[in-house]
């Protein structure tokens, strides 16, 4: 991903459909898995197939909505930063983003509550599926701006939440049917390690160069070791009918179930190392490149030009041309004082 503080040209002309498309993209998934809307409790009768939608609008589901959005719109960040864009370019890339995603949070919601019950949770229901889906659209803005515009310490941010929506995105893309006969069903076990991987390889990306890096790459590292406890009582607490009857149930079980997921051991420490060990051996990687590229443009100087000599050397040399100057002076001085007495006495002989 080129990073320059010129835009390319045009950039800007390119910005709205690279936008629009980063936003496909991240839907993909869901409609390679057919689109089918989550069996509903609340739904008016009970029918064989589920009406075309373009989000997963379920309590069950809140996960993979976000990441369905936030995948994409790291994906229009990164196409972003490549055009360079900036300005009313990164606008247009952002609009973009949102037009996608505001239609498709619109179809779905117009479709869902079109079949619900009349009823008051049927309407507490909607007004909460779509309250989350407008907030992880306004995260995902955020991640888009910061991954096609930021410094490198800011994008670092923006791919580390694109990173963890990657789990959820891959193992829909793997198993569209949520079967075991998959095609691709013996990969899902991996998809828990996609976030630690991509975040180390951003943080190697980035470098620790700068005071703002090192504190970008330590909260990237805090949210890889946040994000899977977060999802995990998401998941359990908004997965439970029961529980959604009572909020204050809800709330406490959620929380228990956040707890023991970001403090156990053994759950919460191998994203962690598995993301630093990444960054190590990409940031390792990176300057040994970098010490090789020095030496190949020491030793392989333009045609045309004399190697440059070390700076040791230079500066042995300056200090060797200028007391050679000094004795040159000193050794003109001397001669001219001891031609004048010869001089002065060729003078009083005439």
């Amino acid at each position: 991903m080129p990073e320059s503080p010129q835009p390319r040209r045009w950039s800007w002309a390119y910005a709205l459909p690279a936008g629009a498309a980063g936003a496909v993209l991240g839907l993909l998934p869901w409609i390679i898995a057919g689109g089918r809307l989550p069996e509903q409790e609340l739904w008016t009768a009970t029918t064989t197939a589920m009406p075309f939608v373009l989000l997963p609008f379920s309590f069950t589901s809140v996960v993979l909505v976000f990441s369905l959005l936030i995948v994409g719109a790291t994906v229009a960040g990164i196409a972003g930063r490549m055009l360079r864009v900036r300005g009313w370019g990164l606008l247009l890339l952002v609009l973009g983003v949102l037009i996608v995603q505001g239609l498709a949070t619109a179809q779905t919601a117009t479709v869902l509550r079109a079949g619900l019950q009349e009823r008051l949770e049927s309407t507490v229901y909607l007004a909460a599926l779509v309250a989350g889906t407008v907030l992880s659209m306004l995260v995902g803005a955020i991640v888009t701006i910061l991954v096609a515009g930021a410094p490198r310490a800011g994008a670092l941010i923006g791919l580390t939440i694109g990173a963890i929506g990657m789990g959820s995105w891959t193992a829909l893309l793997l198993d569209p049917g949520r079967t075991a006969e998959g095609v691709f069903s013996a990969l899902l076990p991996l998809t828990p390690w996609i976030a630690p991987v991509l975040t180390g390889i951003a943080i190697a990306w980035t470098g620790i160069g700068t005071a703002g890096r090192v504190i970008a790459a330590l909260a990237a590292l805090v949210m890889v070791w946040v994000a899977p406890a977060v999802t995990t009582a998401l998941f359990n607490a908004l997965g439970s009918r029961v529980l959604l009857r009572s909020s204050s149930d809800l709330i406490d079980y959620g929380v228990g179930v956040f707890q023991a997921a970001l403090l156990t051991p053994e759950l919460a420490l191998r994203p962690v190392l598995a993301a630093a060990g990444v960054a190590a051996l990409g940031l390792g990687l990176r300057a040994l490149v970098g010490r090789r590229r020095r030496g190949a443009a020491f030793a392989d100087p333009p045609s045309g030009q004399a190697p440059a000599d070390p700076p040791g050397e230079q500066g042995v040399q300056q200090r060797d041309a200028g007391h050679d100057d000094q004795d040159g002076a000193e050794h003109r001085i001397v001669g001219t004082h001891s031609q004048a007495p010869d001089e002065q006495r060729g003078e009083q002989h005439r």
